[in-house]
């Protein structure tokens, strides 16, 4: 591994060649601009188990160098993709297994950003067969940048002013036809300031425990800094379904106003630490995962803990992930349980989801 500077990685974006991971790198540089963080944009290899094994049969002809290269050309795209980004932008190889080399980037970094596919490298790895670890186990916030991420104007993540590198969007992929390559307009164009300014909210979903908490003061700064409303969600399940976290059965419309009276609790909590933040809160009927996949199609950031009980973060970490992860339309923020001081002045605020 390449020896870390004092500061750490920033934001830190796995790129490998696919035009998924050049949107990844978009929003990482987007981010990194607005907070004013090194942007670190990193790719790894390693020597695939089939083909190390197939070498000492003479069936392959794979070394170091030529793997080297590979990573290099990634590299060389992604600069020339981002050559008009004005912030700081340091670019990486390593050797090494690309899940693992991320997560040890998380451990120096403010954000860690991946595409939500990608053509077997970082992405391929990343989410298919171990799909929940890295949200699940990186040190910091992990953001997913879906497929159908759009860096158009009126789909932009932007900054209160505006002015962030953003590049124009391809035609979305379609079944038969799936993405791999970079389209050369989008290589072409690089990065270019833009002045739109993206007013749509800033998404948490919360289900009563510390780890949604956390993520709602992590999707409360973040709605800061794009100087938009941050909406709090709360799911409302069928009637019937399993309500592990919510104490009483959701039959009847008084025990659905004192869960709103509960989320309103949470509302009042982050205002105290927000109070120049514009926040709404609401219940939305349906099952966790499929509210959390509408959200995502009307906001420039959904967040969600990684952990929880059995609400959004439990299924989106579950065996639901794969089907959110997939068809979420909009970037996707998981964050990690961590110690917070905010957290201790939450009951003055009356009753939590979760609590009778």
């Amino acid at each position: 591994m390449n020896e870390r500077t004092p500061a750490g990685h920033g934001v830190a974006v796995g790129v490998d060649g696919s035009e998924q991971s050049l949107r990844a790198a978009h929003w990482a540089a987007a981010e990194a601009y607005r907070r004013n963080l090194p942007l670190t944009v990193v790719t790894a290899y390693s020597l695939p188990a089939f083909a190390a094994s197939s070498m000492d049969g003479g069936y392959a002809l794979m070394d170091d160098s030529s793997l080297r290269q590979g990573s290099e050309k990634v590299i060389s795209q992604a600069q020339e993709f981002l050559r008009d980004y004005p912030g700081e932008v340091r670019y990486e190889i390593e050797s090494g297994d690309p899940a693992g080399v991320l997560l040890d980037y998380s451990q120096r970094s403010e954000v860690l950003v991946v595409g939500g596919r990608g053509r077997g490298g970082f992405f391929g790895r990343l989410l298919g067969s171990v799909s929940s670890a890295l949200p699940a186990h990186a040190a910091c916030p992990t953001v997913i940048v879906p497929l159908k991420f759009s860096s158009q104007e009126s789909n932009a993540v932007t900054t209160a002013t505006g002015a962030i590198p953003i590049v124009s969007a391809s035609p979305p992929p379609t079944p038969e036809k799936p993405s791999t390559e970079p389209s050369p307009e989008l290589i072409r164009e690089g990065a270019h300031p833009i002045r739109t300014k993206d007013r749509r909210p800033v998404v948490v979903g919360v289900d009563g425990s510390d780890y949604g908490r956390v993520a709602a003061l992590a999707a409360a700064r973040q709605a800061s800094l794009r100087g938009t409303t941050l909406r709090i969600v709360c799911a409302l399940p069928p009637v019937g379904a399993t309500l592990v976290w919510i104490p009483t059965h959701m039959e009847d419309e008084s025990a659905a106003q004192q869960l709103r009276e509960k989320l309103e609790n949470g509302r009042r909590w982050l205002l105290n630490h927000f109070p120049d933040l514009e926040i709404e809160a609401a219940v939305v009927d349906g099952p966790a995962v499929e509210v959390l996949v509408e959200e995502t199609r009307h906001a420039q950031l959904t967040v969600v803990g990684s952990r929880g009980r059995g609400g959004f973060a439990g299924m989106l970490l579950g065996s639901t992930s794969q089907g959110v992860l997939h068809h979420a339309e909009g970037p996707l923020m998981v964050v990690p349980e961590r110690e917070d001081d905010r957290l201790d002045d939450r009951p003055v605020f009356g009753p939590a989801i979760g609590e009778s």
